[in-house]
């Protein structure tokens, strides 16, 4: 297949997507909640839009463009994947194969079903593509390899894969920065980057950074329009339990029915609670973030003032070029 064959197969694929059937939908969503109770046909539903949307034929190509793919040299590239939301492998596949290697996939039991759900349309429209993927139990006479694990995984992944060139992927979380006059469409956006995938991917907020005088109430009662959030059962038992333990340790923490906003100078939050840390001005605040920069995956602000940070609202929609850890998979597959 050439390149241009490629795109127009997954800018086929997105538009597929886009037009799945609700009965379609509520069927993958089934059995894909079956294996992961965390999977819910809404979230389900908003990775599948995530991805429809840069599987844009324009996008594809100017994202693409700066890379030369090697035309003649197709590799076999290991791929560990994650299972922690909805189709969380779905950009390495993409990179894989937009490449013109052989993607072989190793999935995480958390997440089974979606892969091989979108994999079966993508090869209806385009069957050449049931050449160049497997989904494997384990991973075997591979090129090149690409995981994502945990700090604990990721140093087994390292020692595992250290006779191939390798991408090795490791704990990430994301802050947002409050500045003072947000407006409520502001803090409501920024409060779909808390809750969406109930908090459970890299590039969900589980910390804030407020200034000194910041009155965390107004927000809070924004955010109150989640508190459905709750009527889930595996985050309302993280809820009461952080709750509870706090109650317990005389801990101070302001609750709003949904989530709990704890002080405190640590990155990652537990499950239904979201930390928050005062800064003093400027200088203050980059030195905390910059303590964590080896760590975060996003950092938001209002319409992206601070240097480096995206919009609120845009944490869950990365474009094709948001690589995870900041590592160019593209760069690294045309290399190979």
């Amino acid at each position: 297949m050439t390149l241009e064959e490629r795109i127009a197969a997954f800018s086929k694929l997105g538009s597929r997507l886009k037009q799945l059937s609700k009965n379609d939908l509520e069927t993958i969503s089934d059995k894909a909640r079956v294996k992961n109770p965390w999977f819910t046909g809404d979230s389900i539903k908003l990775s599948l839009d995530g991805i429809s949307i840069f599987l844009d034929q324009k996008k594809l190509e100017n994202w693409l463009s700066p890379y030369s793919i090697n035309k003649s040299s197709s590799k076999t590239v290991g791929v560990a994947m994650a299972g922690n939301i909805p189709l969380v492998g779905f950009h390495d596949y993409l990179c894989i194969l937009m490449a013109g290697h052989r993607a072989q996939i190793k999935l995480s039991n958390q997440d089974a079903e979606l892969l091989p759900f979108v994999h079966s349309i993508l090869t209806e429209i385009e069957p050449r593509f049931s050449d160049f993927t497997s989904f494997d139990e384990r991973l075997h006479q591979y090129d090149a390899a690409i995981a994502t694990g945990s700090d604990n995984t990721g140093r087994y992944f390292s020692y595992y894969f250290k006779n191939v060139p390798h991408i090795i992927r490791k704990n990430r979380s994301s802050c947002a920065i409050l500045i003072g006059g947000e407006t409520n469409d502001e803090l409501g956006a920024l409060g779909n980057d808390t809750f969406h995938y109930f908090g459970l991917g890299c590039r969900n907020v589980s910390k804030l950074y407020i200034p000194e005088e910041y009155d965390l109430i107004p927000l809070l009662r924004e955010w109150e329009k989640f508190n459905d959030i709750v009527h889930h059962n595996k985050y309302a038992n993280n809820y009461n339990y952080q709750r509870s333990i706090h109650l317990t340790n005389l801990k101070h923490f302001y609750d709003n029915g949904a989530i709990l906003m704890v002080e405190s100078d640590k990155l990652v939050s537990p499950i239904s609670v979201l930390f928050y840390e005062r800064y003093t001005d400027q200088e203050d605040l980059k030195s905390k973030i910059a303590l964590h920069s080896e760590k975060l995956q996003c950092v938001l602000s209002a319409k992206g003032w601070f240097p480096g940070s995206i919009d609120f609202g845009k944490a869950q929609t990365p474009e094709l070029e948001d690589y995870a850890d900041n590592v160019d998979t593209m760069k690294f597959l045309a290399a190979l």
